[in-house]
């Protein structure tokens, strides 16, 4: 029997994936610049306002006529998107701002792949996609290079380095210093929530003095920052129970959830346990480990009095507690307070 000549579903998948990798600039949602056409991908709405926003600023900063318009792809109507993008009758530059590109009507996708042809001259095309699989066939072809476009991606901020820089570029868009003690209360206090984190570095902008340090976040957010997931994994990771179990119900009370209490508690177990025993240079742990220098420096000091046994214990502690707060126990709070103490212990009870 003669071989098959084709290729393999797994070998055409990986060349039809190769075939649609993007050509064009794919840049931080902080690099935005004007283009014919700007992609801003990704799930982080925040990041994507960011961007789209500051677009809009240095457009109306080279050309205060800038004429901005709206559209919603879903409920888009047939010619829509060539009318804003034609030149009026004196010739001022169109922002066209489009939004949930993820839920496009079939009549936008067909004239927006069209208009991907000959972009219009003095127009900028701002195409919000937040994600899946709608439209999939418009965002290939910009990647792809049709229309002279670029990409900003906006994916969610899951680090903590990636929130201390979102931190970092909000003041410094603004001209305004803030210490890294500042940035690091700012992001403990509101790591969980971007948009949060965003509008509590505006009121500092508006409210606070030239600089911003860890003293000026205290003053305005000190009962969040007190009673964060983090604030209780320090006072128990250094030994202070009677601290620690005040804080916990402090926070409980004030409505924290009790899974990211413990996911607060196992981010900073897993960094101690990764550093236990090594050595080298705050730098060049921090490289190897994937953390910012500051962190190694902080599981350093945690790690006084701590044992790798103690480590360990604590470890299959948090993993307890975890399915306990998940479903698997009948109060989570009890869990919390038992793992609270243990490792108030430092794994040794």
């Amino acid at each position: 029997m003669a071989r098959p000549t084709g290729r393999a579903p797994a070998a055409r998948s990986a060349a039809a994936a190769k075939a649609v990798k993007a050509v064009i600039p794919q840049l931080a949602w902080d690099q935005v610049r004007p283009a014919p056409v700007v992609l801003v991908s990704g799930t982080e709405t925040v990041l994507a306002d960011r961007a789209i926003r500051q677009l809009r600023d240095i457009l109306k900063a080279e050309d205060p006529s800038l004429e901005v318009s709206d559209l919603d792809a879903g409920s888009y109507a047939p010619g829509e998107l060539i009318t804003l993008a034609s030149p009026s009758l004196f010739g001022e530059p169109r922002l066209i701002r489009v939004e949930s590109v993820e839920k496009s009507s079939d009549a936008f996708l067909d004239e927006a792949l069209a208009y991907l042809e000959a972009p219009a001259d003095g127009a900028y095309l701002v195409l919000r996609h937040a994600g899946g699989v709608r439209g999939k066939k418009l965002l290939d072809a910009i990647r792809a290079g049709a229309g002279g476009g670029i990409e900003i991606v906006c994916a969610e901020l899951k680090r903590d380095n990636d929130k201390y820089d979102f931190v970092s570029a909000e003041f410094s868009a603004a001209r305004r210093r803030i210490t890294a003690g500042a940035q690091r209360a700012l992001v403990s206090a509101f790591s969980d929530d971007l948009a949060e984190l965003a509008a509590a570095c505006q009121q500092l902008l508006a409210d606070a003095g030239e600089e911003i340090t860890e003293a000026t976040v205290d003053r305005y957010y000190a009962g969040r920052v007190e009673t964060t997931a983090f604030a209780v994994a320090d006072a128990a990771i250094a030994g202070h129970h009677g601290e620690a179990l005040g804080l916990l119900r402090h926070a409980l009370a004030s409505g924290a959830d009790p899974v990211p209490m413990v996911a607060a508690f196992a981010s900073k177990v897993r960094t101690m346990a990764k550093l236990s025993g090594q050595r080298g240079s705050s730098g060049e742990l921090a490289a190897r480990f994937g953390l910012a220098p500051w962190q190694v420096d902080r599981a350093r000091r945690d790690l006084q009095g701590w044992t790798d046994a103690g480590l360990g214990r604590a470890i299959e502690t948090l993993a307890a507690t975890d399915a306990q707060v998940k479903g698997g126990g009948r109060d989570p709070v009890y869990a919390l307070e038992r793992m609270v103490e243990h490792i108030s212990a430092r794994g040794e009870r």
